[in-house]
């Protein structure tokens, strides 16, 4: 897993069929400073995410077809939470 800010909506008129109806975005991995530290990339959003907001992230294929429950879905990220503060 990793924490990434969203920071755009993709817009898609044709989508693979495992994709419909799913609200995809485009995140930008950061660091626990909250600074960006890669590049950007998309993912599905299962967590009410927005732009702005501090995600976590699983990137992992079978796990995010798993927590889809779609075993044939094409899936390579996912968001599972929007994140409100990191301790240490």
């Amino acid at each position: 897993m990793k924490l990434a800010k969203v920071i755009g909506n993709v817009v898609s008129t044709i989508k693979t069929a495992s994709h419909h109806q799913l609200k995809l975005m485009v995140l930008v991995p950061v660091d626990k400073k909250w600074q960006p530290n890669d590049t950007p990339f998309i993912a599905i959003d299962d967590a009410q995410a927005g732009i702005g907001d501090t995600v976590l992230v699983l990137e992992e294929g079978g796990s995010a077809r798993q927590l889809m429950e779609n075993k044939a879905g094409a899936f390579d990220a996912i968001i599972i939470g929007v994140v409100d503060k990191i301790e240490s």
